[in-house]
């Protein structure tokens, strides 16, 4: 269901064909990176982050090789990171653990674009499962992610 709604979420721009479904798992940073043969630091991943709602989650979308910083986290965010539970992370995403990304995501998730993605031409983010990413500009990734904006809490 979340690959169809990623999909859905991507033909309004003409984007839905460009999403690649790779036959071995991209779960991971490194499987994305060795499924598609790039560099590992071009995948983006979207991370899931805890908010004082328990219904609600902020998605992180950092370069793969980029790590949160929690001071940089807590002043941007004013909270500390801690990270959505596994058993969580499906119903606050719409997608599930490894194919969690920036599209079609329910209202009460709000996406931010990290700068590490800033010294790449094109990233690779998920589309809602762990099989399946698409390459996009930032430009793109901005627009079709719906992101409320850039922060810096990586390093």
């Amino acid at each position: 269901m979340s690959l169809e709604s990623v999909r859905a979420h991507l033909a309004p721009f003409g984007r839905d064909g460009d999403v690649v479904v790779t036959e071995s798992s991209s779960a991971t940073v490194e499987l994305a990176a060795e499924a598609i043969g790039v560099e590992p630091a071009r995948i983006a991943k979207t991370l899931a982050f805890r908010t004082a709602d328990p219904d609600e989650c902020l998605l992180v979308v950092a370069a793969g090789d980029a790590r949160i910083d929690n001071a940089a986290f807590k002043a941007t965010f004013g909270r500390k990171a801690q990270m959505v539970r596994a058993e969580d992370v499906e119903r606050l995403t719409g997608h599930p653990v490894g194919g969690v990304c920036p599209f079609a995501n329910p209202a009460t998730a709000t996406v931010h674009l990290d700068e590490s993605l800033k010294r790449f031409t094109t990233v690779f983010p998920a589309c809602g499962t762990p099989s399946s990413m698409i390459e996009l500009t930032l430009s793109d990734l901005e627009t079709l992610s719906g992101a409320v904006g850039w922060v810096d809490v990586t390093r």
